[in-house]
């Protein structure tokens, strides 16, 4: 964990009131400002619902949140709401065929795939009744209509997925009490699963980002949100074999990532219940396996979703205390610094 972000958290811990926490936060995020590579946010047309733990996805330019949790009790959502950055503008599409919360989506041949995920036991979320699932649905938007897939060969929930070649790679993900290092790939095209050489590092609450046709995964936990890793492993389909990279800097978990020109960047996340959510906004460059710290969330969330549009990171929606199921509609837009290629 960076000095600043370590300060942040520490000094945040049920202290609101206090003129010390007020000025450590202003040192802080001056710290920050002049440490970091830089970058500006902007606010944007927040989400109609407030959810965390989504599933985000982008179609034909447009972003997809699906699915989550709601409410200080954790109802589980199965909405679908589409924002377009052309209109800023928000609307609602058919719901998925039934609730789900930590799933993953992605996009491949035009449709939108949701993948896995928690089922709830019952109508609110409590986690030693929560069901991992293997179901895969496809969504068309030209009718605006979903579809069952073929199910994943691992039902599991807190897991990422990322596309090469318009094939689905899901991995990692949690499913019986258990992290699980899970690597399956999907094929839109035949509607048939492979499983592939599993991750060395069995983990959930992961992010996924492909870059140059190589599969990053990066950070999460082992089941319990005070056991994170700061792990970033890549698998090469071409020798189909992981290697292991430098680990993010800030140990934290229920994060998203995005990949913008040659880096891939991490936001937000969770450590321990009596923590604020993380700011955080980390970036890596695999041409010199470095990270760099660049410009902090406004927000500070756990469960979101980030997705790359025009040269910009929509980092959208999340929980905004770590641990709990209530979730925020924010719409928060990263453009970072031009640096040099």
């Amino acid at each position: 964990m960076t000095a600043c972000a370590f300060v942040h958290h520490r000094v945040r811990v049920r202290t609101y009131g206090s003129c010390l926490a007020r000025v450590l936060m202003f040192v802080c995020v001056a710290m920050v400002g002049s440490a970091a590579s830089g970058g500006h946010w902007e606010m944007r047309a927040p989400m109609p619902s407030k959810r965390s733990e989504v599933a985000v996805a982008k179609l034909d330019g447009k972003i997809y949140v699906i699915g989550g949790l709601k409410y200080l009790i954790g109802w589980t959502s199965g909405a679908v709401e589409a924002y377009d950055p052309r209109t800023d503008r928000w609307e609602t599409k058919t719901s998925l065929p039934g609730p789900l919360h930590h799933a993953a989506a992605t996009a491949a041949n035009g449709k939108l795939y949701v993948v896995g995920g928690y089922a709830p036991g019952l109508l609110v979320d409590i986690p030693t009744l929560r069901r991992p699932m293997k179901e895969v649905w496809e969504y068309d938007p030209d009718r605006d209509r979903w579809r069952a897939r073929a199910p994943m060969p691992t039902a599991r929930g807190a897991l990422a997925v990322g596309v090469i070649d318009e094939k689905i790679y899901a991995v990692g993900g949690e499913a019986g009490g258990k992290a699980v290092n899970a690597l399956e790939m999907y094929d839109p095209v035949t509607d048939t699963w492979q499983r592939l050489p599993p991750m060395p590092t069995p983990r959930d609450h992961l992010a996924v980002a492909v870059l140059d046709g190589r599969l990053y995964a990066i950070a999460g936990r082992q089941r319990f949100m005070s056991s994170p890793v700061v792990v970033n492993e890549v698998y090469d389909p071409g020798v189909k074999r992981w290697t292991t990279k430098a680990p993010l800097p800030t140990k934290r978990s229920g994060i998203a990532a995005a990949v913008l020109g040659r880096r891939i960047y991490v936001f937000g996340g969770e450590y321990r219940m009596e923590l604020e959510p993380f700011r955080a906004n980390e970036a890596y460059d695999p041409r010199t396996d470095r990270w760099t710290e660049h410009t902090p969330m406004p927000t500070g969330r756990h469960g979101l979703g980030a997705v790359v549009i025009d040269g910009r990171i929509h980092v959208i929606a999340g929980g905004p205390k770590a641990g709990r199921p209530q979730g925020t509609n924010v719409n928060e837009v990263f453009t970072p610094s031009r640096e040099k290629p």
